[in-house]
């Protein structure tokens, strides 16, 4: 098992980057270098506890689907999703949103993954995955980081706070 974590400095309040990280809209923009597109589940707005999405990309030139779920939710500090059906063997990922004393938000993506074949996956993961996923994660933290310190934001949650 391999587990990956991302820091992303926000200055925004917690509960709009919380928001804009459960936003699939705000997630199919920040993944639009792999032709992410939703096939099935939740197709616009935000994310809630128990609610799935399944995502069709390209990644190392080849299309995948993968379904993940909400599958625990605290609002504004916390959420987990995880993969239900996909190419990995498993995979799991915490988003964590802590307030600094600034009134910005700490965004901690934390991210643990599994690919099939054993010892060759484990390989796999180890020479290419991790570098491939940690570049994926801190991407999507840049778009949240963006649209969350603009007005972009607006953009993106119907019921802007």
């Amino acid at each position: 098992m391999s587990v990956l974590e991302v820091l992303t400095h926000i200055n925004a309040p917690p509960e709009r980057c919380f928001r804009l990280a459960l936003s699939v809209d705000l997630h199919t923009i920040s993944t639009r270098q792999t032709g992410e597109t939703i096939v099935a589940g939740v197709r616009s707005g935000e994310l809630q506890l128990g609610d799935s999405v399944t995502f069709r990309a390209r990644h190392f030139g080849i299309w995948q689907t993968l379904t993940s779920q909400i599958t625990a939710l605290d609002a504004p500090r916390y959420f987990r999703d995880e993969m239900q059906r996909g190419a990995f063997r498993y995979m799991w990922h915490e988003h964590y949103f802590e307030v600094q004393d600034s009134g910005a938000t700490l965004m901690r993506d934390v991210f643990g993954f599994a690919s099939p074949l054993g010892f060759l996956g484990r390989v796999v993961d180890a020479l290419v995955l991790k570098r491939y996923l940690c570049r994926f994660l801190a991407e999507r933290g840049r778009v949240v980081k963006q649209y969350a310190e603009t007005d972009d934001w607006r953009t993106v949650l119907v019921n802007s706070r």
